[in-house]
């Protein structure tokens, strides 16, 4: 509901109450990764970020979004290594050397 209404920091606020009562669900932890990052808290998405990558690696969709959060915040060296990662997790080769 949040996210058709396009009212990320609503949803950010709710999500946070979930995280905590779920920290190790990863689908709850996305979504608030993605309310940070459409509503530009940007420290704050790279963090549930990295929660998620460190604790699975080959977690594609959070991989993406760290680097395109990387990339908002102008760390673009410090994003493509994630943004490689997750094209190659989705067979993506293409576009990458």
């Amino acid at each position: 509901m949040f996210f058709d209404a396009k009212d990320y920091a609503a949803a950010a606020r709710v999500l946070t109450g979930l995280v905590d009562e779920v920290p190790d669900q990863v689908g709850p932890r996305l979504l608030l990764a993605r309310s940070y990052y459409h509503s530009a808290q940007l420290r704050r998405a790279e963090a549930e970020l990295r929660v998620l990558v460190e604790r699975d690696p080959v977690e594609h969709y959070a991989r993406l979004m760290l680097g395109r959060t990387l990339q908002r915040q102008a760390r673009h060296e410090e994003a493509e290594s994630h943004l490689r990662f997750a094209a190659a997790l989705a067979g993506d080769f293409a576009d990458r050397p």
